[in-house]
């Protein structure tokens, strides 16, 4: 096997831990073959110093204060991490009424730059502005994981079709991937999400309008269009995933030895996080109020499904980004 095709089996492995549909919501239909390995290309190869902007924050507990759930925050740093390790500027969009969350998560890396914007009724002629600055400035790559996208009325809906611009909740970061396209259309735009309604799905909208497991997909389905669609079983393991992809390419071209063997820990151990961070991670989230958006509740699951499930899934693309072909 040449070493091409031994990173490509690794993340092709990658795609596959991520991509079971563990929570039955019919993602595994949306899967694109060989994108997350583009992403990860694409990540890797930016000139040094670049600047990655990440777009996360999905408030679908419309009701509560903050309405932020426990999917997003995890997946957003380590992709934030991955950038900051591979020598690049990051900085994470998202709205007013999720910051007190992805602040809290983001404690761990000091040099994450941020960018807060007003709901769509309060935007201003400034925040149009800054956004186009920020794009035209201070972009060379846009990432979201697990963003709220608009479906083809613009409306930004949760899975069960609830409409969280009416709930004054969504800022039209969305923009700044349509400002990119218009102004810097070498600027790629990678996306991560689960369900059809997040900003990236548009690459596979039909499917997403046609899942049985998908209920309301013609309404609630997302319509920007992402260069590569990395779609997961949960958006946080997209995120690590994405991370761990990095990692086998930067640990293929440094070929870093240790005592005549490959050491395929060095990358994974700086761009991928463990297990223990991300509990403390998702402790803060939820100390800050960060809900379940499957069950609403306040606790440290993510998408209905239990803390060990996403730890586990964690530990499985940690080994597979380390195993020697």
């Amino acid at each position: 096997m040449s070493t091409e095709e031994g990173v490509k089996a690794k993340i092709t492995a990658i795609e596959s831990i991520i991509g079971t549909d563990a929570g039955d919501r019919g993602m595994k239909a949306l899967v694109v073959p060989g994108d997350l390995y583009k992403a990860a290309v694409t990540l890797t190869s930016l000139q040094p110093n670049s600047n990655v902007i990440i777009l996360s924050g999905f408030p679908c507990c419309v009701d509560k204060v903050p309405p932020t759930e426990t999917d997003g925050p995890p997946g957003a740093i380590s992709i934030a991490r991955t950038a900051l390790a591979l020598g690049h500027k990051a900085t994470l969009v998202t709205d007013e009424c999720n910051q007190t969350v992805f602040h809290a998560a983001a404690s761990c890396l000091p040099t994450l730059n941020f960018e807060i914007f007003p709901a769509d009724k309060d935007m201003t002629e400034s925040d149009e502005n800054r956004m186009k600055v920020l794009v035209n400035d201070r972009c060379d790559l846009i990432i979201s994981c697990e963003r709220a996208g608009p479906a083809k009325d613009g409306v930004c809906y949760t899975m069960r079709g609830i409409n969280m611009n009416e709930k004054g909740l969504i800022a039209p970061i969305h923009k700044l991937v349509d400002i990119a396209r218009e102004t810097r259309p070498n600027v790629k735009y990678i996306a991560i999400g689960d369900g059809g309604n997040e900003l990236g799905m548009g690459k596979v909208i039909e499917k997403i309008r046609h899942n049985d497991k998908i209920k309301n997909g013609d309404k609630i389905g997302a319509v920007t269009v992402s260069d590569y669609l990395i779609a997961s079983s949960v958006s946080n393991w997209g995120g690590y995933a994405l991370s761990a992809a990095c990692a086998v390419i930067q640990n293929d071209r440094f070929k870093h030895l240790d005592n005549g063997k490959e050491n395929n820990n060095d990358w994974v151990d700086k761009l991928v996080p463990v297990e223990d961070e991300e509990v403390q991670l998702l402790k803060r989230c939820v100390d800050k109020g960060c809900r379940d958006g499957v069950t609403g509740t306040m606790e440290m699951t993510v998408d209905g499904m239990s803390l060990e499930t996403s730890l586990e899934c964690l530990r499985r693309i940690r080994q597979a980004a380390m195993k020697v072909p």
